[in-house]
This record gives C-alpha cells, sequence and structure tokens, in this order.
C-alpha cells in the first residue's frame, strides 16, 4: 500500500507545523524551500530550495506529489493555472486562491454574496481616494491588494491631505483598495475547513486580539459572543468557502460590529492555516494543521470540538533573548499545563518565533488562562533573569 505524497509551497513555520500531523498519518510530506535556514527544514526531510516564483520550480517540486498545497498564498495564479493544465491536483485552486491574494477580488466576491462588507472602493487616482473619503467621512484606510500581511500595506488617513500624501503609492500599485474605517469593539475569526468533495467542518468563533497588526493572542471559543452571531459568522465563512470553491483549511477575519449586519463585517480571507488557528494545535479534537491535510487529500474531516471549555494561544514575538533553548527550564517549570511550539527562526524584534498553548476546564476563567500564557511567553521573549528583574521592580 502507497501513501501519498504532498507537497507544500512555502517552507515557513505553517510547513513546518504540518509535519507531526503527516507523519501521525504516514502521509510524505515535501516543503519548497526558499532557503536552506527556513524554518519546515529541519522538519521535513524532502525540502529542496527554490522559488515559488519560478514556474520550472515549481514544475519539478511537482513531480511526484500527489497534492501540492501552500505556506503562503504569494505563487502567481497563472502559474498554478499552469501546472493544473499540466495535471498537477493543486489544492486550494487558483481560482479560489486569488480571493486571498488579492484584496480588491476578495471584496467584490463578499458583495457579490450578499455577505456583509465594510464599505470600500477601488481607488486609481488620489483624486479617487479624496473622492471616497469625502463621500464616506474620514478617517479611511488605504490598502494595497496584494502582498500586505501582519499590518503591512495599510495606512490609516485622516484627512484629504493625508490622502495627498499617500500619492507615492499609486506608483507601486494601482487600483489600491480604499475602505471605511469599521468602528468595531474587537476581531473575531471564523475557521473552517473543506475537502474538494464539498464536505466542511467549522472551529468555534474566536476572539483575536492584534498589536501593532500582529496577531498577538487568540481566546477560543470568543467570550460573551453571542450564539447568533457565531452561527452567523461560521455559516458566512463556509459559504464564502462553498462558493468560491475553497479547498484545505481557510481564515475568515472579522470585525464584530453590534447593530451592524449580523454583527460582524469580514476583513480579510486566508486559505491556508492560520496563526488565529494555531490554538487548536492542543485545544481540539483536530488541529488546524491535520485537518488541512485531510482536507486537501479530500479524505473525512476530523472533530472540531474544543478539549475541556477554553484555549488561548499567545503568540511569542522577538525580544531581547537571542537564545530561546536557555529559558526553557525556566518558562515549563513556571507552567506545567503549557504547551509550547517555537519555529526554528532566528530572532528579530517583532518577528513570530513561536506561540504558547494553554487549556482550562469548563471552569476555567480565560483571563487567567491568558495572563499564564503571557508569562510563558515573556520569559522565554525575554529570558528568565530579565522576567525576574521585572517581576521584582514592578513588585
Amino acid at each position: 500500500m502507497s501513501f501519498p505524497v504532498i507537497g507544500v509551497v512555502g517552507g515557513g513555520q505553517l510547513a513546518r507545523m504540518m509535519a507531526p500531523p503527516a507523519t501521525a498519518l504516514g502521509i510524505e510530506l515535501r516543503v519548497l524551500a526558499e532557503a536552506e535556514d527556513v524554518s519546515a527544514v529541519p522538519a521535513v526531510p524532502n525540502a529542496p530550495v527554490g522559488d515559488y516564483r519560478s514556474l520550472d520550480d515549481l514544475r519539478e517540486f511537482a513531480r511526484g506529489v500527489d497534492v501540492l498545497t501552500f505556506d503562503h498564498e504569494h505563487v502567481p495564479t497563472e502559474h498554478l493555472l499552469a501546472l493544473m493544465a499540466e495535471g498537477v491536483n493543486v489544492q486550494p485552486g487558483p481560482a479560489a486562491l486569488v480571493h486571498a491574494q488579492d484584496k480588491l477580488r476578495m471584496r467584490a466576491a463578499v458583495d457579490r454574496l450578499g455577505l456583509p462588507n465594510p464599505r470600500w472602493a477601488a481607488v486609481h487616482h488620489v483624486e479617487d481616494l479624496i473622492a471616497f473619503g469625502d463621500e464616506i467621512g474620514w478617517p479611511i484606510v488605504l490598502k494595497t491588494p496584494r502582498g500586505g500581511y501582519d499590518g503591512k500595506g495599510v495606512r490609516v488617513l485622516g484627512s484629504s491631505a493625508d490622502a495627498s500624501a499617500s500619492i507615492d503609492w499609486f506608483g507601486v500599485m494601482s487600483p489600491l483598495l480604499a475602505e471605511e474605517m469599521v468602528p468595531f469593539t474587537r476581531e473575531l475569526s471564523a475557521l473552517i475547513a473543506r475537502t474538494p468533495s464539498g464536505a466542511s467542518e467549522a472551529w468555534p468563533v474566536v476572539h483575536t486580539i492584534q498589536v501593532n497588526g500582529v496577531c498577538d493572542e487568540v481566546i477560543a471559543p470568543a467570550p460573551g459572543l453571542d450564539a447568533a452571531v457565531a452561527e452567523a459568522a461560521q455559516a458566512a465563512a463556509l459559504a464564502i468557502a462553498s462558493e468560491l470553491g475553497v479547498t484545505g483549511v481557510m481564515a475568515a477575519e472579522l470585525f464584530e460590529t453590534p447593530g451592524r449586519g449580523p454583527g460582524f463585517l469580514v476583513n480579510e480571507l486566508a486559505m491556508r492555516p492560520h496563526n488565529t488557528g494555531h490554538w487548536t494545535q492542543d485545544g481540539c479534537v483536530t488541529s488546524q494543521f491535520e485537518q488541512h491535510l485531510r482536507a486537501v487529500l479530500d479524505l473525512p474531516l476530523g472533530g472540531t470540538a474544543v478539549l475541556g471549555g477554553w484555549a488561548v494561544m499567545k503568540n511569542i514575538l522577538g525580544g531581547q533573548n537571542q537564545d530561546l533553548y536557555s529559558a526553557y527550564a525556566e518558562a515549563l517549570a513556571a507552567d506545567p499545563e503549557a504547551k509550547v511550539h517555537t519555529y526554528g527562526k532566528s530572532v528579530r524584534p517583532g518577528r513570530k518565533i513561536g506561540h504558547v498553548n494553554l487549556v482550562g476546564g469548563p471552569g476555567t476563567d480565560p483571563q487567567e488562562l491568558r495572563t499564564r500564557a503571557a508569562h510563558v511567553a515573556a520569559v522565554i521573549r525575554d529570558g528568565a533573569d530579565q522576567v525576574e528583574t521585572i517581576t521584582q521592580e514592578s513588585a
């Protein structure tokens, strides 16, 4: 009996975290790595270095794989269409993936599906941008349709003067995406998975906390979220996946907007495992990484129930400590229930280098889980000695 081979384009931490469930299922994972020192290389024996922007490199990598999937959304659409024309099984396909690559295409699709969108416009010139701001009211948000992530490619404009000062953006990319500045109470994420046969599963809607445009914490399920809003958010994510033909894991990032629409607006889409789903590794029956493998292979999907009452994820961002392992003894002793996941990356300030998961029973206070996870992350980020000093000074 031969087991399938899954090829992942991109060697980041998402590919790295697909390796353990692939091993458990007996599936061979291969990774097209950007360089010899990227996150996934130590975890995946077959990880050739190649350029995802090169059709020849993609062709060579796709030889012998049963499914081609992704660690990121940046592979050129025309390359994926060429691979499919040559018989490569690409999941998700380019017709779906383009809606995660291009925010203008995504906004148009959400409108077409009748789902709740912020007010938006494609703007070709500064004059278009000013007209949009004057029409809906300042401030507004300007985004690059392609390439932006973790707060990059986003600018808040408070006036027509700010808009005029953004003329340099039009020299790089046009049209750009202009959106209303949404007044929201918090950010949510609706994570789902869908197979090529159309089977789908949804995880509980979670509360995501962003700091400087980067996901910092996730609380699952979202505390105090109205059941009707949670159900509508899951239904919207499932409808997007079904109507666009998404396969694998998809995250719909949402703004909670009480009193407007169904209680939320769609912010962005990601068609791959996502930072807001890392809690599923330890807090759920089936992690997003195992589910993604199952989905792209068209296997039955796993259960999505939370293990216990609550799960919390805290990102570890690069800080003062360059030797993460030196802090492990202190961090792991501080909370034996904490699960630490690091990405094998060099440390740079603000860079995602790992995360901490904690799971609590039905009677657990999620705020307590947040405090505990934050402490473990701080010990690893800044080093045990530094955290101890800060704690003493605070006392």
